[in-house]
C-alpha cells in the first residue's frame, strides 16, 4: 500500500539524514586519524573539532556537488511517483554498505556507495537509459584521478617540508608540526563537509521535486536548494562525526604507516586542497580515497617499505568494488520495494 506522498517523502528524508549521519561516523576517521595517532588531540577532542569544521563548510561552500548528485537520475524519464522509491533504494543500499564496511574496519567511500545505489535502483526502476552516464563516467574518472592527485600531492608536499626543515631537531620539528596539524585537520574536516554533506543535499532535491515543492513549472535540471536542506544535512553529518569512527581510525592512523606530526600535516593539507578543488568543480569524490592516497604518498618519502601496501591493496579493492556492489544491492532493494508498492 502506498503511503500519502508527504508522509513518504518525510520518511525518506529522515532515512537520507540517517545516511548522512552514518557518513559522518564512517568518515570521521579520515579527518581525525592522524591527529589522534600523533597525539595532537585526544579522540574526544578530535571528533568535536572535526564536527565543528564539517558544519562550518555549510556557510562557505556552494552547492555544485549537490547539483551533480541530483542529475545522476534523469528525472524527465521517470514517473514522478517512482522517484521516491528509487531514492529509498539507493539510500538503503548505501547505508547497508556503510555499516558492512564499518564493521570490518575498512575505509570505503560513502559517496561511491550512494552513487552505486542510485545507479542500481534507477536501472531496476526504469532501465539503463534513465542514468546520466556522463555524470557516472566523470565520477569514475575522478575516482582514479583524485587518488593519483592525493598520492602525488602528498609525496611532493612532504618532500618540500623535509627540505624546508632539514637539519632541525626532531623534537623541535614535532612541536611545531603538532601546532600546524590543528590547522591542517581543520582544513581537512572543512573539505570533508564541503563535499560529502552536499551529496545528501543532492539526494533530497529530487524528493522535493517529486511532490511539487518547487512548483509545477520547476526545471528538474536546475533546482534551487532550500537553506533548511543545507543546514539539516550539514547538521546530520556533523552529529555523525561526533559519534566517531575509532575502528577505522586504527586502520587509517596506524596500519598504513607510522605517522609523525609532519606526516599528518602533509597528508591532511594535500588531501584537503584536492577535495576542496573537486567541491568547487561540482565533482563528488571520496574523501576516504583521497586521504588514504595522501598518507601513502607521504609515507613513500621515507621509502616504500615504510608504507603498509598490503592495507593499501585491501582498500584499493574496496574502492573498485564499492560502486558495482552497491549498485547490485540497490537493484535488489528496489525490486523488493516494488513488490509492496
Amino acid at each position: 500500500m502506498l503511503l500519502p506522498p508527504e508522509i513518504l517523502i518525510a520518511a525518506i528524508i529522515i532515512i537520507a539524514l540517517i545516511f548522512d549521519y552514518t557518513n559522518g561516523f564512517h568518515d570521521a576517521a579520515n579527518a581525525i586519524s592522524t591527529v589522534i595517532s600523533t597525539k595532537v588531540l585526544t579522540p574526544r577532542k578530535a571528533v568535536i573539532f572535526a564536527a565543528f569544521f564539517n558544519f562550518v563548510a555549510a556557510f562557505v561552500m556552494g552547492v555544485a556537488v549537490a547539483s551533480t548528485m541530483s542529475h545522476i537520475i534523469n528525472l524527465n524519464q521517470v514517473a514522478t511517483g517512482m522517484i521516491p522509491y528509487i531514492i529509498l533504494g539507493a539510500l538503503l543500499s548505501a547505508i547497508a554498505w556503510n555499516i558492512i564496511t564499518w564493521k570490518i574496519a575498512l575505509p570505503t567511500s560513502s559517496s561511491h556507495a550512494l552513487i552505486g545505489g542510485l545507479v542500481g535502483a534507477g536501472i531496476s526502476a526504469a532501465g539503463i537509459s534513465v542514468i546520466h552516464w556522463d555524470t557516472i563516467m566523470l565520477t569514475i574518472v575522478f575516482m582514479v584521478l583524485s587518488a593519483v592527485i592525493g598520492l602525488v600531492a602528498g609525496y611532493l608536499f612532504m618532500v618540500f617540508l623535509l627540505r624546508t626543515v632539514r637539519g632541525a631537531p626532531k623534537a623541535k620539528a614535532d612541536f611545531h608540526f603538532k601546532k600546524l596539524q590543528l590547522c591542517s585537520a581543520a582544513l581537512f574536516s572543512f573539505s570533508h563537509g564541503s563535499n560529502d554533506a552536499q551529496k545528501t543535499v543532492g539526494i533530497i532535491l529530487p524528493l522535493l521535486f517529486s511532490i511539487g515543492y518547487f512548483g509545477a513549472s520547476a526545471d528538474p535540471t536546475n533546482l534551487p536548494v532550500p537553506i533548511w536542506v543545507i543546514l539539516t544535512c550539514y547538521g546530520a553529518i556533523s552529529l555523525g562525526t561526533l559519534s566517531g569512527g575509532m575502528r577505522i581510525v586504527k586502520t587509517m592512523g596506524y596500519k598504513i604507516m607510522k605517522v609523525r606530526p609532519v606526516h599528518g600535516f602533509a597528508a591532511e593539507t594535500a588531501s584537503a586542497m584536492t577535495i576542496i578543488g573537486a567541491s568547487l568543480g561540482g565533482i563528488p569524490v571520496s574523501t576516504t580515497q583521497v586521504i588514504s592516497s595522501a598518507i601513502m604518498g607521504v609515507g613513500s618519502t621515507s621509502g616504500v617499505h615504510n608504507v603498509g601496501w598490503g592495507v593499501g591493496k585491501r582498500i584499493l579493492w574496496a574502492w573498485v568494488l564499492t560502486i558495482p556492489l552497491s549498485a547490485g544491492i540497490g537493484f535488489l532493494i528496489f525490486r523488493v520495494i516494488s513488490l509492496v508498492m
